[in-house]
């Protein structure tokens, strides 16, 4: 389990987005990455934190951000996801947990008292050089966007 901090250098990955496309980390040297980490395509939740990334999009731009969604689903259910709610930024398919894995957001959970493994809900914002400059676990989807624009 990674237990990631600010000013840590963020881990590097490669794996495809919605669009069935390879894409890394490293791709984005020189701009500032803000990665999400969301369970679950189309759930109330991401939903609602994938549109208000979608709509902030612009200011963020502004700022010199990138956004990247990522979680567990595959490429066919991030394509529909993306397709469903116009979203215009890459969602990046974990299918093998190993960028769930190296962030540290892979981790048990429990509903209805159940256990069982899933995705935490965490943003990293990660510098023009690759280093952790933030890092929010357990976020509430509404507020996400906006908490993650003003720390830019």
């Amino acid at each position: 389990m990674s237990t990631l901090q600010p000013g840590d250098k963020a881990p590097e990955f490669t794996a495809n987005t919605q669009d069935g496309k390879s894409l890394s980390l490293s791709d984005f040297r020189g701009k500032k990455v803000v990665l999400y980490f969301y369970p679950k395509d189309d759930t109330s939740g991401c939903t609602a934190q994938a549109c208000a990334y979608r709509d902030a999009q612009p200011d963020f731009a502004a700022k010199g951000a990138i956004i990247l969604g990522v979680s567990v689903d595959p490429v066919k259910s991030h394509a529909k996801f993306a397709k469903k709610y116009e979203l215009s930024f890459p969602l990046i398919a974990d299918e093998d947990k190993s960028i769930v894995q190296a962030y540290g957001v892979w981790v048990e959970k429990s509903m209805y008292g159940r256990k069982y493994m899933g995705a935490e809900r965490s943003t990293f914002v990660i510098d023009e050089e690759g280093v952790i400059t933030h890092i929010w676990r357990k976020v509430k989807p509404a507020e996400d966007a906006g908490n993650v624009l003003k720390a830019l």
